[in-house]
């Protein structure tokens, strides 16, 4: 085996990541510490890499998401990390002070879409995109499907109808994902969108 390195290691916290997703929506409780400790364990070993190097510790790294936390979350913490005596009352006035805040932290961009990492899975980039969208009061909605979602449609009926729809496109020879990423970039405007 060759020397790690971040790049040989993004596979293995990807994987770890879906690995906390699966024990939380299998309802897994009694799993959920271990594997959240697996991807504490990546954050280790790229912190440890980057020490070798002389970038940045795990220390670093503990210091800047607690400084993050309360910088994006002046409704609960002061400045200085206390609890806030009160908090917003609802979620919309929350939504509002965290987009204030990452507005003032990054002045220069104006595109919404700016920040969402391109390599989310399809359906969360769109997802992501769509709400980004919708927060930055962007009009306009991507063009409606051939066969729309039924109006009241429970989750578990958007996920056949989700799984119909990346049958449908295998059977043509398509690729759902790359699909959908491509119609993401189209709707963000970005002109690259076809596969």
């Amino acid at each position: 085996m060759g020397a790690l390195t971040h790049e040989s290691l993004v596979e293995y916290l990807i994987e770890e990541a879906y690995e906390v997703v699966d024990s939380i929506e299998a309802g897994k409780e009694e799993e959920l510490a271990g594997e959240l400790g697996d991807v504490l364990l990546q954050v280790v070993l790229h912190a440890r890499l980057a020490e070798e190097h002389g970038r940045f510790d795990f220390d670093d790294v503990a210091r800047a998401i607690a400084a993050k936390m309360v910088r994006r979350n002046p409704h609960v913490f002061r400045p200085d990390g206390t609890l806030q005596e009160s908090f917003p009352a609802t979620v919309e006035e929350i939504v509002q002070k965290w987009d204030a805040v990452k507005k003032a932290e990054k002045p220069g961009r104006s595109d919404p879409f700016e920040g969402i990492p391109p390599h989310l899975p399809a359906l969360a980039l769109a997802q992501k995109s769509l709400d980004r969208a919708e927060r930055a009061g962007r009009a306009g909605r991507p063009a409606p499907a051939v066969v729309p979602v039924p109006v009241h449609a429970t989750e578990a009926e958007l996920g056949d109808y989700l799984l119909a729809v990346a049958a449908a496109a295998r059977e043509q020879g398509f690729d759902a994902e790359r699909a959908l990423r491509g119609a993401v970039r189209r709707y963000q405007g970005d002109g690259e969108g076809t596969a």
